[in-house]
């Protein structure tokens, strides 16, 4: 019987999968995590309770059938567990390694609320889908129909991948344009191989292409192509550029050399890792080696910073942030994982401004201490200024990770008719994506703002769908 390989949740208690060692693991960017091996994921999937209302598919924003796939991976059933996993989502081996399970799936498992410990969704999730790659399930795109209209999609990262992956498996024709090198945007260039090594992306990139994507590189919409040429090209058009402007201090000696922005630090050292020549790496202006390191911010883009800093042989790395440990908006797993590989964390701390070197290189961080006073609109409590408290910490590189902004896409694009929201975003319809501009649609971070991955991907599928239905209806006017 199914059942009968199920709820082992009170004899079988929650495993991860073995962690390296922080003294390995921070000599190097590979993955900290091992893979499960066959029986101990069945194992781990055996855990799941099969409860009526899944509170860890509800929570997420792909609404992923999890009960089901645990209990295909308890049975041995891996090769249906996959089809399930994928049917919903399409990155799945990549959600299972990066999305914050504890604030998702995991951190809403029903076992977890009575005091078990919560099934190790995430983990059971990449195991399937590794498993489905090195097996041969993982089909290429074949659509069994060609369709003649062409949709361009502009940004190669999760949301517009996911929206082009499910306008070809249609059979529309699909280009990508994008400003970097390499598909995978953030996933490629933000997010460091210590959580997302390269090679899972890259094999993503790959079936894409195989599949019939075709992929537009080194392109600067606006600088390189102008966006009414691409829309030209096209039946509909998706944005899906994410956000890259980085919000900056504004604050005394802000722009003193060695006081440096997140994405430009983490970007460098992930085209380090592909073996690319990085100027600004080599040169010590990008690169953390020897050096006493302060990044400002409690997010994930922060938890990036510090254990990159750590791995690149960093004097001391410390991280301020101006809350608590309790209210920092990043993920406990790795905060916690930063910790262990040597982070020091100051927390209730935020800057003021920096002091210089006779060559105007930062050379420490003003610091003032604050207290958490009331509740804000949010119901987080707000930071409050200690007066008298202020010292200043060494700092021979800066790192700001204070999250990401819209660039001006009207403008930098010539498009001022494409309407935006009061926060620079994207202004899309809720459900479909559509703007402003017949048969142009918006979709992930450039739209929602600043956000998780898994939601990102979420709003590709959607939009595509959207896309369909609009390329259907211009087809049958047409037919008329």
């Amino acid at each position: 019987m199914a059942g009968q390989k199920m709820l082992k949740f009170v004899d079988v208690e929650r495993d991860m999968p073995e962690k390296r060692p922080p003294n390995l693991r921070k000599e190097d960017f590979s993955e900290i995590y091992a893979e499960y091996a066959t029986a101990k994921a069945a194992e781990q999937a055996s855990r799941c309770s099969q409860c009526g209302v899944p509170y860890c598919q509800s929570h997420c924003p792909l609404h992923n059938n999890i009960p089901d796939w645990l209990r295909m991976t308890a049975e041995g059933r891996l090769e249906e567990a996959y089809e399930i996993s994928q049917a919903t989502n399409t990155f799945p081996e990549i959600c299972g390694r990066i999305c914050p399970q504890d604030r998702l799936c995991e951190g809403n498992c029903v076992i977890e609320q009575s005091g078990h410990g919560t099934v190790t969704i995430g983990s059971v999730e990449k195991y399937i889908t590794d498993t489905a790659f090195e097996k041969g399930w993982v089909k290429p795109i074949r659509p069994s129909v060609e369709r003649g209209e062409s949709v361009g999609i502009i940004g190669a990262g999760p949301g517009g991948l996911a929206a082009a992956d499910a306008l070809r498996r249609q059979g529309v024709q699909v280009t990508v344009y994008d400003r970097y090198d390499r598909g995978g945007g953030l996933l490629t260039y933000g997010i460091p191989g210590f959580k997302l090594e390269k090679d899972i992306v890259m094999q993503r990139m790959a079936q894409l292409e195989d599949g019939g994507v075709e992929f537009v590189m080194n392109c600067n919409v606006g600088e390189d192509l102008s966006f009414d040429a691409i829309r030209g090209k096209h039946e509909a058009i998706l944005i899906a550029t994410g956000v890259y402007k980085t919000r900056a201090l504004q604050a005394p000696n802000a722009e003193a050399d060695g006081i440096v922005r997140a994405i430009d630090y983490l970007t460098a050292s992930n085209r380090k890792s592909f073996g690319d020549d990085v100027e600004e790496f080599d040169n010590g202006e990008l690169n953390a080696a020897g050096k006493k390191v302060v990044v400002i911010g409690g997010g994930d883009t922060a938890m990036d910073c510090v254990r990159t800093a750590i791995r690149q042989g960093a004097e001391s790395v410390k991280c301020l942030y101006r809350r608590d440990k309790a209210n920092m908006p990043g993920s406990q797993r790795e905060t916690q994982n930063a910790e262990e590989e040597g982070v020091e964390f100051v927390w209730l701390s935020a800057p003021k401004g920096f002091t210089t070197n006779d060559d105007a290189a930062v050379e420490g961080v003003m610091v003032q201490k604050m207290r958490l006073g009331a509740p804000d609109a949010s119901g987080r409590q707000m930071p409050e200024l200690i007066e008298g408290s202020d010292y200043v910490e060494d700092a021979d590189l800066v790192v700001q990770a204070l999250g990401f902004e819209p660039e001006d896409i009207p403008t930098l694009w010539g498009v001022p008719e494409l309407e935006v929201t009061r926060w620079g975003t994207v202004k899309a319809e809720f459900t479909t994506g559509q703007t402003s501009l017949e048969g142009v649609f918006a979709a992930g971070d450039i739209v929602r703002g600043a956000s998780l991955v898994v939601w990102a991907i979420k709003d590709g599928r959607d939009a595509a769908d959207a896309i369909l239905d609009y390329i259907n209806q211009g087809a049958s006017v047409a037919a008329e």
